[in-house]
């Protein structure tokens, strides 16, 4: 499914300085795919992207939820 503001969101993710942003998808949650190098790294740069980008602070309230990538293999 086209999601162009999602993706136009994740374009200006990468001029926000975030990198690693592999999708980003925009609904009544918005879910983004990020590949950092460690826990903490990730964190501060959603941080970023939520109160920069993805939230206007001064009328909204935001919270991160982070889910684990499972990785499954056919047997």
């Amino acid at each position: 499914m086209l999601d162009p503001a999602g993706e136009a969101t994740r374009a200006a993710a990468g001029r926000l300085g975030v990198t690693g942003v592999t999708r980003l998808r925009i609904g009544k949650a918005i879910e983004v795919e990020l590949e950092a190098d460690d826990q903490a790294s990730a964190q501060a740069q959603l941080e970023l992207l939520s109160d920069r980008l993805l939230a206007n602070p001064v009328i909204e309230n935001w919270s991160l939820e982070r889910l684990e990538q499972v990785s499954i293999t056919a047997a």
